[in-house]
């Protein structure tokens, strides 16, 4: 039997008087006689203790919010999109309504049945992060594979800001190739500027450093002044954000119908990377999407920048009398290189000025050019002036 009770009992039955009843019982005498005006109007059930609690709440989430909560969760995940606490909140300011906490969010989650209990996880604060002060500072690249409609195997080339998560370029090819990396960089260069770094795995076709040698993308970032950073082997957690950005990518594929061909493919990319960009908030980005990220930051240069202009690539053979052919504007021009390098291999650069020609099995520049509309032979820049038979 409750105090309340007993202190009542013993003043009704006048075993006590309300003086007496309130100092044994440790309570005021003004509290006793609302415990007895309660007990007269309710009897003994309306002296129990009550809640103190207000009957209604100003703070609590109004029931369209909490529905709203829900329909957001169900809507985001059949999308293939990110459907945590923080996004639901993003989506409802987007939508003029009151964001609760990401707590309460997480909370009305768990009370409709809407989230799967997984295993711990390491805390946040246990890991070692790292991001690039500036957008341009570091752009990461890798590539993913997935398939087809018909089972085909392809492969998604990704290139993303490391500051701001940007999703500058994203290809589909069947495979991945050098080459195709050299192309996509320099088109993405064209569009954003050239970065101050790159940072990627080891994958043949961005280094051969384990094979003895270079690759095209090692001899391209010295000449347009890039630094190019490689994660240690076996250790992917160096390129952890765009790791992450891949699980993002294939749980959005994953929510369409499968694509037909690569042509189809790309098309999917590109509004994966329209919406990626401007219309997902992004949690380590304090809720700004990649583009708002990008766009607020001045741009970070390379150590030493180029002019910013076009850049072309060809990959040719020097023929047996030392030089390459090529086209431009409608005309054939020839490029001594030298008789030495008779059926070497080359990559050759071009911006709006001149042309750089690099040996591919050595990464050697063995020819600078400097492009002359008027003439058709251009003499290698690096000798001196000699003549080839048949120049003008």
């Amino acid at each position: 039997m409750s105090k309340n009770r007993v202190a009542v009992l013993k003043v009704v039955s006048k075993q006590l008087t309300v003086a007496a009843a309130s100092a044994e019982y440790g309570m005021s005498r003004q509290h006793l006689h609302r415990l007895l005006a309660r007990y007269r109007q309710g009897g003994l059930d309306a002296v129990e203790p009550r809640s103190r609690a207000p009957h209604t709440s100003p703070q609590q989430t109004a029931p369209e919010v909490r529905e709203r909560v829900v329909q957001l969760r169900q809507e985001l995940i059949g999308n293939g999109l990110d459907a945590g606490p923080a996004t639901i909140a993003w989506h409802l300011e987007h939508e003029g309504l009151p964001a609760p906490s990401t707590s309460t969010i997480r909370r009305i989650l768990h009370e409709a049945g809407l989230v799967v209990p997984e295993p711990r996880k390491r805390p946040r604060s246990s890991y070692i992060r790292f991001q690039a002060a500036q957008p341009n500072e570091t752009w990461q690249s890798d590539f993913t594979h997935w398939r087809l409609a018909d089972g085909t195997d392809i492969e998604i080339l990704n290139w993303l800001d490391d500051h701001s998560r940007y999703l500058l370029a994203c290809t589909a090819h069947r495979p991945v190739t050098g080459d195709d990396v050299v192309a996509i960089f320099l088109n993405t260069t064209e569009n954003y500027g050239v970065p101050a770094s790159t940072l990627t795995d080891n994958g043949r076709v961005y280094t051969a450093r384990f094979g003895g040698g270079r690759n095209a993308f090692e001899y391209l970032l010295p000449l347009l002044g890039v630094t190019q950073k490689n994660g240690s082997p076996g250790h992917p957690q160096t390129q952890g954000k765009i790791e992450r950005f891949h699980q993002t990518q294939k749980r959005w594929l994953a929510a369409r119908p499968a694509a037909h061909d690569l042509a189809e493919m790309q098309a999917q990319l590109e509004t994966f990377r329209d919406h990626y960009n401007e219309q997902r908030p992004h949690r380590a980005l304090n809720r700004s999407t990649p583009g708002q990220a990008y766009r607020a930051t001045p741009k970070a240069l390379p150590a030493e920048p180029r002019t910013p202009g076009h850049y072309r690539i060809r990959y040719d053979h020097v023929d047996q009398h030392g030089k390459i052919s090529l086209r431009r504007a409608g005309r054939m021009h020839h490029l001594g290189i030298g008789a030495d390098h008779r059926g070497t291999r080359v990559l050759a650069l071009a911006d709006d000025a001149t042309i750089t020609v690099i040996a591919l099995h050595t990464g050697e520049v063995l020819s600078t050019h400097t492009i002359d509309p008027t003439r058709s032979y251009w003499r290698n820049q690096q000798k001196e002036p000699g003549r080839w038979p048949g120049s003008l």
